[in-house]
């Protein structure tokens, strides 16, 4: 046994399910917050996207139709005129998902909020996964912050630099609200260079080696290394149906030393937070803790100039 069997867990793997991490009712009553802030995008109500069939930012500022797809995700769930942004933010900020970041990034429980101390966690990134319709999206294998084009001794440095000595500086999530088996994963990829049979696959290989399908039933979540090798493949609904896929995808991180912040910066800051994060009305109203992360990125930078990760 273990004090932090969730670290243990993603150090090893590079992913670690916690299931249940909401009740029924939560899974209830966010399903319905998350219909409606898909519903509103997939209608040209809320204008921040992932768009069918791009993988990476930028993306389109205009949805393609249904009949091509649509979108697979909604951004900026804390956005301060995102309809439903508080009920996000009381999920993004409850003690039960900041617990398990604290986990992860070797934090101990409550290092944080009284007086003047340094609240260690920065706001990142909340979004939402949902379903394209009518035709079915692929993710192509990747590493989230890592080009595929890297040889093998720069992909060596890079995972080095961005885990060093194995300790991320983010932690990642998928909360399901619908039954979810769109990621795949290499467990134990997070810490190698890619094989010679990883690194010639195809971009779309249905089977590699040893790679494992992440089910999720509502209310779990996965937790991941982002540079774990992983790809998603998203099936599709009905025109108009009930939403078949919902799933919160945040990240949260630690509040390192400014030199190490420009490791984070580009992944963080390339969606677009930055233009937004700093408004008076971007405020919670919810404690003290939420400001105190909210400020750490905003001190991250606007985003002008720090470029993308990848391409595609």
């Amino acid at each position: 046994m273990t004090s932090t069997p969730h670290l243990t867990a993603l150090q090893r793997d590079g992913f670690v399910v916690i299931p249940s991490l909401l009740t029924a009712d939560e899974i209830a009553h966010y399903r319905t917050t998350a219909t409606h802030a898909t519903t509103l995008t997939r209608t040209g109500k809320w204008p921040h996207f992932r768009t069918v069939p791009k993988q990476f930012p930028p993306w389109p500022t205009t949805p393609p139709p249904a009949s091509e797809g649509g979108i697979w995700g909604v951004q900026h769930l804390l956005h301060p005129e995102m309809p439903g942004r508080s009920e996000f933010a009381k999920f993004y900020f409850s003690e039960k998902v900041l617990a398990v970041a604290e986990e992860l990034l070797g934090l101990t429980s409550n290092t944080n909020t009284n007086g003047d101390t340094p609240e260690p966690l920065v706001m990142e990134l909340f979004n939402l996964l949902v379903a394209p319709e009518t035709k079915d999206f692929e993710l192509r294998w990747h590493r989230d912050d890592i080009p595929e084009t890297a040889t093998p001794e720069e992909e060596l440095k890079m995972l080095q630099d961005k885990s060093p000595n194995g300790k991320q500086s983010h932690a990642q999530y998928n909360l399901a609200l619908c039954e979810d088996s769109s990621l795949i994963v290499i467990p134990g990829s997070h810490r190698r260079v890619r094989t010679e049979v990883e690194r010639n696959a195809a971009p779309y290989e249905p089977e590699l080696p040893g790679q494992l399908v992440v089910q999720l039933k509502p209310g779990d979540a996965v937790f991941y290394d982002s540079n774990i090798l992983h790809r998603g493949v998203y099936k599709c609904k009905e025109e108009g149906g009930e939403e078949t896929r919902l799933t919160l995808h945040g990240s949260l991180g630690l509040n390192a030393p400014s030199e190490d912040k420009k490791v984070r910066a580009t992944a963080v800051l390339q969606h677009g937070v930055g233009a937004w994060v700093h408004r008076e009305d971007a405020a919670f109203g919810i404690g003290e803790r939420p400001e105190k992360m909210r400020a750490n990125l905003v001190a991250m930078g606007s985003g002008e100039g720090v470029g993308y990760s990848l391409q595609g």
